[in-house]
């Protein structure tokens, strides 16, 4: 890159941290373990060998230690695929741009997200409390569009979606790493918990069939599971930015059956349990 990216661009707060996360790019590790709930960090830190950095601003919380000898991060991203865009990009700035000179750095640092989130399944098949992994997802949010990504195939079969759907992949290496024990799934991410998931309460959803035509396809033979707001996002932007990605879900709900889990707490801890386990033997 030979032009320098301007101020405007590339925000540093007074300490020379990024903008919205406030972090240096000492104060991460290779492996960045996502939640929406700022509350959730301290519940999935609390297994980590060590904690060396707080830091905290707005919905955006991180704890960084060590695990087995690995650097870990989790850090909370709040809710929805426009938090994962400000997440994902300063992270990236962080590894892969040099602050100081606000240009790009030629040798590339791959950092490891897995998510750990709750969702609601979309097959009856598929029991509250149990633990889903996306091999890929779908996107309804729109996001896609931005990065220039979409799905035709998909664009094509369902032309009633108000936004262009696009897909993205999991990181074949952490799925099978991570996830090999957990139900596999592809996700549908919305931009939205009620109206865009289908949902009415007391104005009615109007574009509900295109949920009901997505259920019924597949990625890689891998079925449409669960619905979100997170994963498709994370997904595409690792993809883009050259990273590694996963995403685990406790399933609290299932849409289909109308119900939901009576533990949900401890399904999550169980699913955080999990996954700090085998990363730790990674």
């Amino acid at each position: 890159m030979e032009n320098n990216i301007t101020e405007s661009e590339l925000i540093l707060n007074d300490r020379g941290a990024v903008y919205h996360l406030n972090l240096l790019p000492e104060e991460i590790g290779e492996y960045i373990i996502t939640v929406g709930d700022p509350q959730r960090v301290k519940k999935v830190s609390q297994y980590f060998d060590t904690i060396d950095i707080k830091r905290k601003k707005r919905e955006f919380k991180t704890h960084t230690g060590t695990l087995n000898g690995k650097r870990v991060s989790v850090i909370s991203t709040g809710i929805g695929t426009d938090n994962i865009d400000i997440v994902l990009n300063e992270l990236d700035a962080l590894v892969n741009m040099n602050l100081n000179t606000k240009r790009e750095k030629k040798k590339k640092t791959v950092l490891k997200f897995i998510r750990i989130g709750t969702s609601g399944a979309l097959n009856p098949s598929i029991a509250v409390d149990s633990f889903v992994v996306n091999t890929a997802a779908i996107g309804i949010d729109g996001l896609g569009a931005f990065y220039g990504i979409k799905d035709k195939k998909l664009n094509k079969a369902i032309p009633s979606t108000l936004l262009p759907l696009y897909s993205a992949n999991a990181n074949n290496e952490l799925l099978e790493s991570i996830g090999h024990r957990m139900v596999k799934g592809v996700a549908i991410t919305a931009g939205g918990f009620y109206a865009p998931q289908g949902r009415s309460i007391r104005y009615k959803a109007n574009h509900t069939e295109f949920i009901k035509e997505l259920k019924n396809h597949s990625i890689d033979g891998v079925a449409v599971s669960n619905m979100e707001m997170e994963t498709a996002g994370i997904y595409l932007l690792a993809n883009v930015l050259g990273h590694q990605a996963l995403s685990c879900n406790a399933i609290l709900a299932n849409r289909e059956n109308g119900t939901f889990s009576k533990y949900p707490n401890e399904t999550v801890d169980k699913l955080i349990r999990t996954v700090i386990q085998e990363i730790s033997t990674l």
